[in-house]
């Protein structure tokens, strides 16, 4: 959830979705309101967050997509997981 310029993300949330599914492994996604897809800092910031809590449960994170309009940036694709 969110509003129209940050979003609260809390690991222990995804944590518990990801265990609740008995998952190995997650892709994260979220929309940018603006619709420049560029990944923030804060994004990255919450990537390795996310990445290291999971991986205290031995899930991976695959991927973390950002959309806008008519675009998508994927941190696999460019090498940041």
């Amino acid at each position: 959830m969110g509003t129209i310029n940050a979003a609260a993300v809390y690991p222990r949330e995804i944590i518990k979705a990801a265990l609740g599914h008995n998952a190995a492994a997650v892709v994260v996604a979220h929309n940018h309101p603006s619709g420049l897809a560029e990944p923030s800092k804060e994004d990255r910031k919450v990537t390795k967050r996310l990445i290291d809590a999971l991986l205290l449960v031995a899930i991976r994170v695959l991927d973390h997509v950002v959309v806008g309009h008519g675009q998508a940036v994927s941190f696999a694709e460019r090498g940041w997981l």
